[in-house]
């Protein structure tokens, strides 16, 4: 005789009683339906002065590195220099427009060819970006005061949350997995380096974040610490949050 097993059967839920509530299809709250509505579509944060105060002990002493190991060592950026280099976006372009403001020292006196010059400041960033991660690696340079629990926050809200940098994304993402740690890592995407055409105060960085995250821009939230991250922030059309760092205090 053949016999064929049947999954038993899922009890049907009893009928509710007249005048028992229904969990499920309770409503929220008003204030619970408010608060989750005044969740941005996303929370996008800088890096260098937002999640890590790294200018002027980071890049700064990592350029200052690279310069000497290259031969290079006539050109120390100081604080105060320095300060005024940022008002660029990006380090292959801030190298770029320093050089060529002393046409008459190496490495542009001795160096012409503008691809030659494009090749070689893209090793000098390489050798510099290395030379920083190692500093992050140290723990040398801890996370700003509350970024960490402002992220931890929003994930655990369901907010999307992401890096936008002008910085390289190696050190960007380096930066990410030592000081936020894995868990966090898995979670926050990194739109950095050379992934735009263009970099800040274009808006291209957070319009790409935008897309990529499928929200909104002018739903999203963003957090700066300079005049051309605010700019950039703005031109994308989204709401964006200054907080100073080392060298925004008087900006």
């Amino acid at each position: 005789m053949r016999t064929t097993l049947r999954q038993p059967q899922r009890p049907f839920a009893p009928a509710a009683k007249p005048g028992a509530r229904v969990l499920a299809a309770r409503p929220r709250s008003v204030a619970a339906q408010a608060s989750a509505q005044a969740l941005p579509a996303a929370l996008l944060f800088d890096c260098d002065g937002v999640l890590v105060d790294t200018e002027r002990d980071g890049h700064r002493v990592s350029f200052n590195e690279a310069f000497q190991r290259k031969g290079l060592g006539q050109h120390e950026w100081g604080v105060e220099l320095y300060g005024h280099l940022l008002e660029i976006g990006g380090g292959k372009e801030r190298m770029t427009k320093y050089f060529g403001d002393h046409p008459d020292q190496d490495p542009w006196k001795s160096t012409k060819d503008p691809e030659a010059r494009k090749k070689l400041v893209q090793e000098l960033h390489l050798l510099k970006t290395d030379l920083f991660m190692e500093l992050i690696d140290s723990g040398a340079m801890p996370l700003r005061p509350g970024v960490k629990r402002l992220i931890e926050e929003a994930i655990a809200a369901g907010v999307p949350v992401a890096v936008c940098s002008t910085s390289n994304e190696k050190a960007v993402e380096n930066i990410v997995k030592v000081m936020l740690g894995p868990q966090v890592a898995r979670v926050m995407r990194v739109f950095a380096g050379d992934v735009v055409p263009k970099k800040k105060p274009d808006p291209a960085i957070y319009l790409l974040a935008a897309r990529e995250l499928g929200v909104d821009p002018k739903k999203c939230v963003v957090v700066e610490d300079s005049r051309i991250g605010l700019r950039a922030a703005k031109a994308a059309g989204m709401t964006c949050i200054i907080t100073k760092s080392s060298y925004t205090q008087d900006g």
